[in-house]
């Protein structure tokens, strides 16, 4: 090959990784503003004259898109599989697309009653089933044309690309803060991200149209209908529990400081919402500067090292960190834990979405990867902004939502030791 050949097929590779890693924007985008505004959309869709009701039933409403998560993966992740993943990715786009239209336009519950949290919940309801193959899809996609002995480093820009959307998004809340008042942003202005997000879509929707299949999906000759997708992942099921507790780590994580950080500085910390939006902004950042590097780190040393060293690190640190914080709330404290937490996801991060790519069977790769991310956010992520607030309100501790992340980092060393029990695992059903 060439130098020139060489240069383009680079150039050509990094395209792709853009087009791919818009649709991940788009999600991250839309879940991010939805928790930051959790109060504001509370108020507009939930009612209760309970702050702390509404509170729970919005992030109830949060959760619930997750548990369309696993039926997305099934139906969605087994029409890639047989489909493409190009087509694939523009129908998960479509569907997002659509639910987010959803929420930024549906009259409040003032205007339409009861109407308005059954159509905020449909549009959430389609979000998640449209997810459950969105980044499984995306990270098939990028281990697939990955350059060799590069899958940790490529199929990090997955997560990466979400950091993207939580700086975005931040940096629209700042603005509307300094430029509305409080009161302002509560009645109307909290649309605004969720409109911005409407009108990137065709862009979004350009770039995907112009996706390159994968060499590797076109060069397989056998493409699995659904029934042997599904049979599949039955055959497979421990594997798909194993998937799910390592996954469990990251999802209960980044819900926790990115997703719950603005509602924990402002509702538990008393901080103020620039203060919150600050730390959240850095710790986009942060998870932007570590996922790729270690990603790229776990392509040198394994998957394994990094995946024990940092559930180890969160079970030892993560409760203490929160509970000194909550002992002593600043800001500056808050951004020295947020960006502790951050640097333990996105390492164990890093090495754990490109392992999770190279345990799936081959031919379902796809759907076995997206039916466990998505159990794990189903039972264990989506519900963390719930789960944090409930734990705090049940025993008074503060610091409580430590312990839910120090339990997901039990379930990714435990699902870490019994995937390498014997050895680094190559894709189940390619012969040895």
């Amino acid at each position: 090959m060439t130098p020139g050949t060489t240069s383009i097929a680079s150039s050509s590779k990094f395209a792709n990784v853009l087009r791919v890693t818009g649709g991940n924007f788009m999600e991250m985008f839309d879940f991010f503003l939805f928790g930051f505004y959790a109060t504001q959309i509370s108020k507009a869709f939930f009612p209760t004259g309970n702050e702390f009701a509404s509170l729970m039933l919005t992030f109830m409403t949060f959760g619930a898109g997750f548990l369309m998560r696993p039926l997305g993966a099934i139906f969605l992740g087994a029409y890639v599989d047989r489909v493409g993943r190009r087509k694939g990715l523009i129908v998960t786009l479509a569907l997002m697309a659509v639910g987010t239209l959803l929420i930024a336009c549906v009259p409040g519950y003032a205007t339409i009653g009861l109407a308005a949290p059954f159509l905020v919940l449909i549009g959430r309801l389609l979000q998640g089933f449209s997810a459950g193959v969105e980044l499984g899809g995306v990270s098939v996609y990028l281990s697939e044309i990955a350059t060799p002995g590069h899958k940790g480093f490529y199929v990090a820009w997955q997560s990466a690309s979400q950091q993207v959307a939580i700086v975005v998004a931040a940096a629209l809340g700042y603005w509307l803060n300094v430029t509305f008042t409080q009161v302002e942003v509560t009645d109307f202005y909290w649309r605004i991200p969720f409109f911005f997000g409407c009108l990137i879509v065709p862009v979004l929707f350009f770039l995907r149209r112009s996706l390159q299949e994968t060499e590797e999906f076109m060069a397989r000759k056998h493409r699995p209908d659904a029934r042997e997708i599904f049979q599949s992942m039955v055959a497979n099921w421990g594997l798909v529990v194993a998937g799910m507790m390592l996954v469990s780590m990251t999802t209960v994580s980044f819900y926790l400081i990115t997703v719950y950080t603005p509602t924990f500085g402002k509702a538990v910390l008393h901080l103020s919402t620039t203060d919150a939006l600050i730390v959240t902004l850095c710790v986009a950042i942060s998870n932007f500067i570590w996922l790729p590097a270690m990603g790229a780190l776990s392509d040198r040393v394994g998957r394994k090292p990094l995946l024990i060293i940092f559930t180890v690190l969160t079970i030892l640190t993560a409760y203490p960190s929160l509970k000194w914080l909550v002992g002593s709330p600043s800001f500056v404290h808050m951004l020295e834990v947020e960006l502790w937490l951050s640097f333990l996801y996105a390492s164990y991060n890093g090495a754990m979405v490109v392992a999770l790519t190279e345990v799936m069977p081959v031919n379902v790769r796809t759907a076995g990867f997206s039916l466990a991310y998505s159990l794990a956010t189903a039972i264990f992520g989506g519900f963390t902004p719930a789960i944090a607030t409930g734990l705090i309100e049940m025993t008074g501790d503060k610091g409580a939502p430590g312990l839910w992340m120090t339990t997901a980092a039990i379930c990714g060393l435990i699902a870490t030791l019994v995937l390498y029990q014997r050895r680094a695992p190559r894709p189940y059903g390619v012969p040895a």
